[in-house]
C-alpha cells in the first residue's frame, strides 16, 4: 500500500500558496501528482467507481479520492473557488468520511483585497501568519529562479526535454513536500543538463491545458519529430516571474482566473518561443472543455485538441490525429517558405 501519511502532511487538491504551508512547518502533498505517478493509477480510478463514483465522471477526482483513502491522509486543503465544482463535491465527501477539509478561495474577479483575505484565513487556519509566509516566499525565490532557468534551457537552449520540463514544473506545485531538498535535486539536474548538446527538432510545440492523464504523449511527439518547448499550466505552477508579494504572485497565476488571462499568456509564449503549433489537452467530463473553442480561435497557431478519459497510452485514433497534425504543420511551413521565396 502506497501510504503518504506522516507528521505534518497536508494534501492539496490544486496549486495553492504553498509558502503558507511551509511557513506553518507542514509538508504539502499535491494529490494530483501522487495520483498520476502512482503505479496503480488505473486501479485507483476503478476503486472509486466501485465506491460509487459514476463512470462518466472526472478520472482525476476519482484518483484523488482513492489516493486519500489508501494513503491515510486526514487533512486536505481544497480549492473551493478557482478550480471546479467536482472538487467541491469531493471535499464534501471527504468531510463525510472524517477527513479535515480546509477551504481556499481564489476570487474570480482577481480582487487583491479578497485574495489577501484568503491568504490570511489560510495562514490562521494552519497556525502561522502572512508575514511568516512572505519571509518563506523570499527564501524560496532561488528555487523559483532555477525553475525559470530550467524552462529557458528547454525552449531557448534545447538541453531539457519537454517531458523533463513537465516533470520538474508540475512538481513545483508542492516541491515534493520539501522545497530545500527539491532545490538540491534541481541543482544537480541543471548541472547535468548544462553539459548536454542542444537537441534539434523539426517542429516546436506547446502543451496547453491541464497536465495530461495519458501516458507517453511527450515521447510519441518526439518520435514524430516535435519538441515540446512550452507546458502552459505546469509553468504556471512554478509561479514564473519576479513579484513583490505573495498576493501579487498568486494574482499573476492564470489557472484559476478564466480563459482571457490564459490566452494572453499562451499568445505571448507562442511568440517568444517561436511555437509552430499547440496541443490542447482536454480531460473528459471536465468543464474546461468549454475553453477549447476560445483557445483554438485566439492563439494564432494550429491547435490539435486531444481528449482522454483515464490513464493509459493513446489509442490508434489519437495517434492518427497526431500524425495528421504533424503533416499539417509541414504543409503550413512549406507554404510559408514558398510565399517568402515569391517575395524575393
Amino acid at each position: 500500500m502506497n501510504r503518504i501519511q506522516g507528521a505534518g502532511v497536508v494534501g492539496i487538491t490544486s496549486t495553492i500558496p504553498i509558502e503558507i504551508v511551509f511557513a506553518a512547518g507542514l509538508r504539502p502533498v499535491d494529490l494530483n501528482n501522487r495520483f498520476i505517478t502512482h503505479p496503480d493509477r488505473g486501479e485507483l480510478v476503478a476503486e472509486a467507481e466501485a465506491a460509487g463514483f459514476p463512470l462518466n465522471f472526472c478520472a482525476w477526482i476519482k484518483g484523488i479520492y482513492s489516493l486519500v483513502r489508501r494513503g491515510g491522509i486526514d487533512r486536505v486543503i481544497g480549492v473551493v473557488q478557482g478550480d471546479c465544482s467536482n472538487t467541491e463535491l469531493l471535499l464534501e465527501i471527504f468531510q463525510e468520511e472524517g477527513v479535515e477539509v480546509i477551504p481556499f478561495e481564489y476570487p474570480p474577479d482577481r480582487d487583491p483585497r479578497r485574495l489577501a483575505g484568503s491568504l490570511e484565513a489560510l495562514s490562521e487556519r494552519l497556525g502561522t501568519s502572512l508575514e511568516a509566509a512572505q519571509e518563506t516566499r523570499l527564501r524560496m525565490r532561488g528555487v523559483r529562479e532555477k525553475l525559470a532557468k530550467l524552462d529557458w534551457m528547454t525552449w531557448h537552449e534545447g538541453r531539457v526535454s519537454g517531458f523533463e520540463n513537465h516533470l520538474w514544473l508540475i512538481n513545483s506545485s508542492d516541491m515534493r513536500g520539501d522545497w530545500r531538498v527539491y532545490e538540491g535535486e534541481l541543482d544537480e539536474f541543471l548541472a547535468s543538463a548544462a553539459r548536454r548538446e542542444p537537441a534539434q527538432a523539426q517542429f516546436r510545440l506547446g502543451f496547453a491545458g491541464i497536465p495530461p492523464i495519458a501516458d507517453g504523449l511527450y515521447e510519441i511527439l518526439e518520435e514524430m519529430g516535435a519538441a515540446v518547448v512550452f507546458n502552459e499550466f505546469q509553468r504556471q505552477f512554478s509561479m514564473p516571474g519576479p513579484r513583490d508579494s505573495l498576493v501579487d504572485e498568486y494574482l499573476a497565476y492564470t489557472y484559476p482566473y478564466g480563459t482571457r488571462m490564459r490566452i494572453a499568456d499562451i499568445r505571448q509564449e507562442v511568440a517568444t518561443r517561436r511555437i509552430d503549433g499547440l496541443i490542447h489537452y482536454i480531460q473528459s467530463f471536465c468543464y474546461r472543455q468549454l475553453q477549447d473553442r476560445a483557445i483554438r480561435r485566439a492563439c494564432g497557431v494550429p491547435v490539435l485538441s486531444l481528449e482522454f478519459d483515464r490513464p493509459g497510452r493513446p489509442g490508434g485514433r489519437s495517434l492518427t490525429r497526431m500524425e495528421a497534425f504533424m503533416e499539417l504543420l509541414e504543409g503550413r511551413r512549406r507554404r510559408q517558405q514558398h510565399s517568402c521565396e515569391g517575395r524575393i
